[in-house]
């Protein structure tokens, strides 16, 4: 680091300890050896990819046949696993989408909701394997995850897993965008939302010197090597992303790191969890950081042998475990 940029760093410490620093160790080392479990979770992760992203393709407003068979996908996904799918509808240009939505009850404090989703579509033009295929496919084998659990093992509070219409949506009203939508029904509804993650691009990864970028001044205080994966909350959420991190580091065989952005930071409010700010609820985008590492998003080169499977296996393990906190008392 030039002398320039250390004394820059020295300067804006403060900003860092606030916004930067996150609590525990992330993880060094090897990554850690597959058991039958995260084997069987990489095959099934690598399945729903490969059907959204290859055997499917774009799902988009742009190719609406697509984004339909998209969403039967998902919804018999869901429904096999003997969940009742609510449909929300949205509509935009002329075109009806909706926000897939399944919970599972919490045994003792139902009416406090953890929200888990990722939204479904493309930009035009593109398979967007990881934007957001790699994010779909996470949402439901965490749903499967905790769909196995009962008796003590059954959450605390109420876990809702929500696939999202219209993340990518090119103008129109803020009530066409899915989560939006949903966040401001929740919010009319009085709903205690404890807290949301929005999978948003969690498949890109590289061991390479200088393969990861930020906008500065956020490139002073993060890693140059692509390898991790990141937590994005804001200021005003900053105990709810600082405990994201602490628990997936405990748990996790993947590198991470965290922010809760101050308000200027505007890339740092690219997903689904932007909608739940709106609305005052603590949201998280939980994400490969996307352009910032991956120049092929929103291209039609976007596509599955650009993925790290077994990285990608570490993660959805990692929140596996940060979902089960949240659901926790």
């Amino acid at each position: 680091m030039s002398f320039k940029k250390t004394i820059l760093k020295f300067l804006l410490y403060p900003l860092a300890y606030r916004y930067v620093k996150m609590p525990g160790q992330s993880y060094q080392g090897r990554l850690p050896a597959f058991g039958q479990p995260q084997e069987l979770l990489r095959a099934r992760l690598t399945e729903h990819v490969e059907t959204l992203a290859v055997q499917i393709g774009e799902r988009s407003i742009g190719n609406y046949a697509g984004m339909l068979k998209a969403i039967d996908y998902i919804e018999r996904e869901f429904r096999g696993l003997n969940l009742e799918v609510e449909r929300q509808n949205i509509e935009f240009d002329g075109k009806v989408m909706p926000n897939l939505i399944v919970e599972i009850k919490g045994k003792t404090r139902p009416d406090e909701i953890v929200v888990v989703g990722a939204h479904y579509d493309t930009v035009n033009n593109t398979p967007g394997a990881d934007d957001n295929g790699t994010g779909v496919a996470a949402m439901l084998e965490l749903c499967r995850v905790f769909c196995r659990r009962s008796g003590t093992l059954a959450p605390d509070r109420t876990i809702r897993f929500v696939a999202f219409a219209n993340e990518e949506h090119p103008g129109g009203t803020w009530d066409q965008m899915g989560s939006f939508a949903y966040a401001k029904r929740c919010r009319e509804r009085n709903e205690n939302i404890v807290g949301m993650l929005s999978l948003e691009m969690l498949g890109v990864y590289s061991t390479e010197p200088n393969s990861q970028h930020y906008p500065s001044p956020f490139n002073l205080f993060y890693p140059t090597v692509a390898n991790f994966l990141a937590f994005v909350g804001n200021a005003k959420g900053r105990t709810f992303v600082r405990r994201c991190v602490e628990v997936f580091r405990k748990h996790a065989g993947l590198p991470s790191e965290g922010v809760a952005a101050p308000s200027f930071a505007k890339d740092a409010g690219r997903s689904d969890h932007w909608a739940f700010w709106q609305h005052g609820y603590d949201g998280v985008m939980v994400t490969d950081t996307s352009n910032f590492r991956y120049p092929l998003y929103h291209t039609p080169k976007d596509t599955i042998d650009r993925l790290d499977f077994t990285r990608m296996t570490l993660a959805v393990d990692g929140i596996m475990y940060v979902i089960e906190d949240m659901a926790s008392l």
